[in-house]
């Protein structure tokens, strides 16, 4: 018998390569710490620090009795604006002229690659899709929209036609999206009271750890033929 078929590149990867996603964790607690005082800018732009924001939405993910996947998600799903904010200053340019910040996940998404799996990076990767697919189904999200988030939402394609929903309606990590997406809309509360950064990090460091510790099952499991 070999070691269990999981149907995901991202558990080998990490599996192969625990040293990796140690180093991205430290790389995402880094960015957390010298950006999370700072706002979205340019089209993105929020009154509400990036840190707080991340922490709020981590909060309502738990409130909600979510999977550590998905609060994990609900924690790292916007932290791609720290990313082109530290590429910003990287450069010496003002975050709103950067290029990167009209789709800031994506560069993001490949380092959360290097340490998670599809459960976490998937839902980051369509929280603003699930936007786009609810105005489209529910009069009264679009009406709840700020001018500013319909704004955004139409750089990102506008609400989507009757193929789009179907086809994000097929994708199995839609529904986390969906609830990642009205998390999101609601943690924007400066200065409200949240478990701090370290409490999130341990959970981050448990996933990370879960894919090392089924290796060793897997290696236990092994017979010889």
């Amino acid at each position: 018998m070999g070691p269990p078929d999981h149907g995901c590149a991202c558990f080998w990867k990490c599996l192969m390569n625990p040293l990796l996603a140690r180093a991205t964790l430290m790389q995402i607690e880094a960015l957390c710490l010298a950006y999370g005082d700072r706002c979205r800018v340019g089209a993105w732009e929020e009154s509400i620090p990036l840190l707080d924001h991340a922490l709020q939405c981590a909060q309502l993910a738990e409130w909600a009795h979510a999977e550590p996947p998905l609060v994990a998600a609900a924690l790292l799903h916007d932290l791609g604006h720290a990313l082109a904010q530290a590429s910003c200053d990287e450069a010496g340019q003002p975050a709103s002229d950067i290029a990167t910040l009209c789709e800031p996940e994506r560069p993001y998404l490949a380092l959360l690659g290097q340490a998670f799996a599809p459960d976490v990076t998937e839902p980051v990767r369509l929280h603003d899709q699930a936007k786009r697919y609810l105005v489209s189904v529910d009069a009264r999200y679009a009406e709840a929209l700020s001018p500013q988030a319909l704004q955004r939402m139409a750089l990102q394609g506008g609400p989507m036609g009757q193929d789009e929903r179907r086809r994000f309606e097929a994708d199995p990590h839609a529904d986390a999206a969906i609830r990642l997406r009205l998390w999101d809309d609601l943690a924007k509360h400066p200065g409200k009271a949240t478990p701090p950064l370290a409490y999130y990090l341990d959970l981050l460091a448990e996933l990370i750890d879960a894919p090392a510790r089924s290796r060793k099952l897997a290696i236990g499991s092994l017979t010889l033929v």
